[in-house]
């Protein structure tokens, strides 16, 4: 009878055991089921989606300093004709002393040059240049800045030896004028000689000079840009546009960190 006993209750036993272990099955299916919902093939849409939308929103609008190009042309071959002062050079003065006319100065003074008082009995207006709160001349029109330029380079003699070069070399000019003391940036020259040779500034002499024509519409730059404001920094832009700090100071010949506000640094090609 106790031998009877005990074999029914080991086959009890064994049955609860058999029991439990199909229930652990299924929920091993059950686990298996949940994790192939959840796939790279199905996740894959909302990641290109999002790529599609950071491309889409890098995507710039017509640089300034084409349409500055566009805006001043004229002026600066009247005044080159005028005065002799190359074109090339009164337009890369103006792109690179102004920020493609959206500096402070150029906004609210019509001042394209940064040319500073210096016994003007004009309007005056005051900002911080090498020093703080600086004495500017204010125009009423940007084209006044233009004639402004021509009359302060013609009319003081630390500029004369740039008239006797040729009014095809802009980079004598670029020289020159750094050299008589117009600016106090070390790179000034390279930066006049680079904004000639990557917007092909040099033509619009030859125009005057009989020895080409402009076609007037300017075709989209090869190369994307950024003017200088308050706040912005090497690094900042580096994250802004995705290019490396090296890659910037390469691309504008830059040997320290500093920025100005107002200059236009070339971050990428396009």
């Amino acid at each position: 009878m106790k031998i009877k006993i005990y074999i029914l209750i080991l086959s009890c036993f064994l049955v609860a055991c058999g029991s439990k272990k199909g229930i652990v099955t299924k929920k091993k299916k059950s686990v298996i089921k949940t994790e192939e919902i959840v796939t790279p093939e199905k996740l894959e849409p909302v990641i290109s989606s999002k790529t599609e939308e950071v491309k889409t929103s890098i995507l710039k609008p017509r640089s300034t300093v084409v349409e500055y190009i566009e805006a001043f042309s004229e002026i600066a071959m009247q005044e080159m004709r005028a005065s002799k002062i190359p074109a090339s050079i009164t337009l890369a003065q103006g792109i690179l002393e102004s920020g493609s006319g959206n500096g402070r100065l150029a906004k609210e003074a019509n001042n394209h040059f940064g040319i500073k008082c210096h016994g003007w009995t004009g309007d005056k207006i005051y900002h911080d240049d090498d020093a703080s709160q600086e004495c500017f001349r204010k125009y009423k029109a940007a084209e006044s800045s233009y004639e402004d330029h021509s009359k302060f380079l013609t009319g003081r003699k630390r500029y004369s030896k740039l008239f006797q070069l040729k009014a095809t070399n802009y980079k004598g000019w670029a020289k020159g004028l750094k050299a008589a003391g117009y600016a106090t940036d070390r790179k000034y020259p390279q930066k006049l000689i680079s904004l000639i040779e990557r917007y092909k500034l040099y033509n619009y002499d030859r125009e005057v000079l009989g020895k080409a024509k402009i076609v007037k519409e300017i075709k989209s730059e090869e190369v994307e840009n950024h003017t200088v404001i308050k706040g912005d920094t090497l690094y900042s832009l580096s994250r802004r546009y995705g290019v490396s700090v090296t890659k910037i100071k390469v691309l504008n010949n830059l040997d320290s960190n500093d920025l100005v506000i107002g200059q236009v640094l070339v971050i990428k090609s396009i």
